[in-house]
């Protein structure tokens, strides 16, 4: 499910991305109808309304959309609620889905409804599998995974035979899959020549950071763990708060998204690094690609495709990029949306005196 793609410096991506859509910011010419953008929830993981949310009414704001002429709505974890959600937002005029699904199940019902209908489908960040979306734009999950794997194991460097704790993310989640492959694709074979010892991989459907802990907790009590990978930032969380609840040294821990909180985990020592797209630029894509297809216009920026169950699907995959303190300003802040001054309060002021 990879594709190569051409380096982008993490610095003015989010202006770039937002001047390529905005085409002068001229009115819709040729527009009929809405596009609706249908989020999973607000609890797994902070980006999907203090990131996604904000960088897409960013974008089609500069490609001349008004409120009415899209929707974006937060399905809060039930996918009842999204489908009923999608089902609203086409009867209200919407001609481009953008989705994040739920579940795959429930994605496919979401997509062949719309199809039906002759409303076409972006699948954003998560793939439908078994879906029959028009698009997809995502940041690449295989790769990310790699830099999780290869990060953590770069962290061990010197330590004889350590031992590797796993959270994995929701198993529904076509996302998790590809970032646990890739994390796997590093792990497994070092394990294979007696070079690290996987102790436990744990699955955690819904992405649920108290869950999270609580299974994490488990292994804990089971084993002597010298790190840990997280498939998100929230789950990253969960590994440093059982760890601070149990009285343990901190040990390389990864996560993925570039939240806040990981931001000033890193900081302080405690989390070792992130993984992160540039949402803008995400969003951005997802959003240009909208309205070109709302205006009846021929996509463009398509760079690759992904297999779908032997059904290639025309995609735009953003790199992944390893966030540690070296380097948040270049690419978490150069989007534009977090500060220094969001990271830097409290007690974890005392890391950015410089």
């Amino acid at each position: 499910m990879r594709t190569k793609l051409l380096a982008v410096a993490a610095t003015g991506m989010l202006a770039l991305g937002l001047v390529s859509c905005s085409g002068g910011s001229e009115e819709p010419s040729g527009a009929d109808g809405k596009i609706a953008v249908l989020l999973p929830d607000s609890t797994s993981s902070a980006r999907w309304e203090t990131a996604d949310r904000v960088f897409f009414e960013k974008a089609f704001e500069a490609a001349g959309l008004s409120k009415d002429d899209y929707i974006i709505n937060n399905a809060e974890g039930d996918a009842s609620v999204q489908r009923n959600q999608a089902e609203q937002a086409i009867t209200a005029g919407a001609k481009v889905l953008v989705l994040v699904n739920l579940d795959a199940g429930s994605g496919q019902a979401i997509i062949d409804d719309a199809k039906a209908q002759g409303v076409a489908v972006i699948d954003y960040d998560r793939l439908t599998v078994g879906g029959k979306a028009d698009y997809y734009v995502s940041g690449g999950a295989y790769d990310a995974g790699v830099i999780q794997g290869q990060g953590i194991v770069d962290a061990l460097a010197g330590k004889t035979n350590p031992t590797v704790a796993i959270l994995n993310g929701d198993p529904a989640d076509s996302f998790a899959v590809d970032l646990a492959n890739g994390y796997l694709s590093v792990l497994e074979p070092l394990e294979a020549a007696g070079q690290l010892t996987i102790v436990g991989k744990e699955t955690n459907t819904q992405w649920d950071g108290t869950v999270a802990q609580t299974l994490f907790e488990g292994m804990l009590s089971q084993y002597n763990i010298d790190a840990a990978i997280a498939a998100n930032d929230n789950l990253a969380n969960s590994v440093i708060t059982a760890l601070m609840a149990h009285g343990k040294p901190m040990i390389p821990v990864s996560g993925l998204d570039g939240e806040i909180r990981a931001l000033q985990h890193i900081l302080a020592g405690d989390q070792t690094f992130t993984v992160y797209f540039s949402y803008g630029t995400q969003a951005s894509s997802a959003a240009k690609l909208a309205v070109q297809l709302l205006r009846g216009e021929t996509p463009t920026g398509i760079d690759g495709s992904v297999d779908n169950e032997g059904v290639s699907v025309p995609s735009i995959l953003l790199a992944p990029v390893k966030v540690t303190a070296d380097n948040i300003e270049e690419t978490v802040i150069a989007d534009g949306l977090i500060t220094w001054n969001d990271i830097c309060v409290g007690d974890y002021a005392q890391y950015c005196a410089a």
